[in-house]
């Protein structure tokens, strides 16, 4: 199990909480790997009180989630587990999550003949709006839509995947590796599994709701409101726009669509207006 955290104590704990709970198969165990990137408000040893066996990292608060994240999966390699499972610490497990990645894992295995990678869907508790979990990809001229695939009771193929519930074989590390050190906070893991998908690995929704976690991504650009110079740092943030990751990754898997990205998040800079308006007439 690979996670990162960084100040938000209660819902860490309740994480970890909600994992060792979990009903796990007989014949399976697990291990926690945990990096704090820094955390002042007592993440780490609150942890190691409550859950001495979880194994902790700490950063220099400068690692943000996807560097996180690679610190703890690379730990975790030195012991060579048969599957890593990430998990955002923000996320609140239900009982019988893992049961259903391991079989969504010997359903693979027996259709497929492989390992993959397997996404757990979640919602949000209040709402029960699906929040994160797999999608597919529906190409367009010039950009890409991300659909989000509602999950059932048999596991569905999708092209790419959110990393709140994401179990990984390890036949996938061995030839994909982890996630791509470009990638600073957000994007490693759609990056990440749509490699994986590129590379002919199967890439599956679990069924059900693996889990509840509140959709905190927000809107995706400052508002008109803001100073011209705050919308120039928020473009080349890794919790903004993320500029230079998203070119990259653009670069990497949609080639035809970086000129549309380029320019929409220019625009986005330049005429926040335009964005103010049309959000605020859909509603």
């Amino acid at each position: 199990m690979l996670l990162t955290c960084y100040n938000r104590k209660p819902k860490t704990i309740a994480c970890l909480t909600s994992l060792y709970n979990c009903f796990l198969p007989v014949g399976y165990s697990f291990e926690v790997y945990l990096v704090d990137d820094g955390s002042t408000d007592g993440t780490a040893s609150t942890v190691r009180v409550n859950f001495p066996d979880v194994k902790i990292f700490m950063g220099n608060s400068n690692l943000f989630w996807a560097g996180g994240m690679r610190y703890a999966w690379k730990e975790a390699l030195q012991s060579g587990y048969d599957a890593y499972l990430l998990l955002n610490d923000d996320v609140e497990l239900k009982r019988d999550v893992i049961k259903s990645l391991i079989e969504t894992h010997e359903y693979t295995v027996t259709h497929f003949a492989k390992g993959g990678i397997y996404v757990s869907s979640t919602s949000d508790k209040k709402t029960g709006m699906l929040t994160y979990g797999g999608s597919i990809i529906k190409k367009q001229i010039f950009r890409n839509q991300i659909s989000a695939i509602v999950p059932s009771e048999n596991p569905i193929s999708c092209q790419i995947a959110n990393a709140n519930i994401l179990f990984v074989s390890a036949n996938v590390v061995e030839k994909i590796g982890i996630f791509d050190a470009r990638f600073i906070h957000s994007i490693a893991d759609y990056d990440y599994t749509l490699t994986a998908y590129e590379q002919g690995f199967p890439l599956l929704v679990c069924p059900g709701i693996g889990g509840y976690c509140e959709n905190d991504h927000g809107k995706n650009w400052l508002s008109h409101n803001s100073t011209f110079k705050e919308r120039i740092q928020y473009l080349y943030s890794h919790k903004g726009l993320a500029f230079k990751e998203y070119l990259y990754y653009t670069r990497k898997h949609f080639p035809v669509s970086l000129p549309y990205l380029f320019i929409m998040q220019w625009m986005k800079t330049f005429f926040p207006a335009i964005w103010d308006k049309f959000k605020s007439n859909k509603g």
